[in-house]
């Protein structure tokens, strides 16, 4: 019962780092119908820039997200008017279109990353790393604890920015009716602008909550795209709620599946429950 338990909890706080990675993919892919493979790319970059400074002015990651987000927030705006919104207006087929686009730009960032920091693995070592609280037994890393925070405010301030304000209402509104919104007088390039702000500021976020857990190197951004795709599939395509119930989903099954298959397969049960899953409710969970 103890490995059990846990499992679930380590599940849980792996899965809701998942999900902020997921979350801001989701919402770029609900609002403009374009499928941006390079978000993990930019996860990484953001980890690699908290690892740099960490190493260069021993600024803890926890602060350097002061730096970090609004860099990301405005790099996604960027990425928004320079790339997605041309080829949008030259295709037909964005979602094609953006995946392939992405896909050229992610093995750029990857080459990129790897010619300024070297392909090696890196770790963020902290005061904290390895360091673990104990609660009626079950130990909790505080670099998991964390991240899960991390990913749980990040991903509270998402929803209510979404819910309570004016221009996240806009956003939803976009999102379910892009020429309803339009012919409200919604405008749909700033809105769209920020969306991707706001995605790529999430991304940054996981990507240095990530960092703080697991090792990463440049070619770490298709492991993490892959949880990334999981998480909007689980939970549907532009659902904030959804992508924090996928991301909790994928932690435990991953968390545990170590009990009872090795390791190595835990990624083809998921894999397997997905296929289930989507013929049972292929929209995902909380489509919007």
């Amino acid at each position: 019962m103890y490995q059990v338990t846990q499992s679930l909890v380590s599940g849980i706080l792996t899965g809701g780092i998942f999900a902020l990675l997921g979350v801001g993919f989701s919402l770029t892919w609900g609002v403009t119908r374009a499928i941006n493979v390079a978000h993990a790319a930019f996860a990484v970059i953001a980890a690699y820039v908290a690892y740099w400074l960490l190493q260069m002015f021993h600024v803890d990651p926890l602060l350097a997200l002061v730096l970090i987000v609004p860099l990301m927030f405005s790099l996604g705006v960027a990425f928004h008017r320079t790339l997605i919104k041309p080829t949008g207006e030259r295709t037909h087929d964005l979602e094609l279109a953006s995946m392939m686009l992405t896909f050229g730009l992610a093995a750029a960032i990857e080459n990129g990353i790897a010619y300024v920091w070297s392909p090696d693995p890196r770790v963020i070592n902290t005061v904290y790393t390895g360091k673990a609280l104990s609660i009626a037994g079950i130990s909790m890393p505080i670099a998991h604890i964390l991240g899960f925070g991390l990913a749980l405010a990040t991903i509270a301030a998402l929803y209510f920015y979404l819910e309570r304000t004016f221009t996240g209402k806009a956003v939803r509104a976009v999102w379910q009716n892009r020429v309803g919104a339009a012919l409200c007088g919604i405008d749909l390039e700033r809105v769209t602008s920020i969306t991707y702000g706001l995605a790529l500021a999430s991304a940054g976020v996981a990507g240095v909550a990530m960092a703080l857990i697991y090792t990463f190197d440049p070619a770490t951004q298709f492991s993490w795209l892959i949880y990334a795709f999981l998480v909007v599939i689980f939970g549907g395509v532009g659902s904030v709620l959804g992508s924090l119930l996928a991301g909790l989903f994928i932690g435990i099954v991953l968390g545990l599946s170590g009990l009872l298959i090795p390791f190595a397969w835990s990624n083809l049960l998921l894999f397997a429950m997905l296929i289930a899953f989507l013929f049972w409710r292929p929209t995902g969970l909380l489509r919007r």
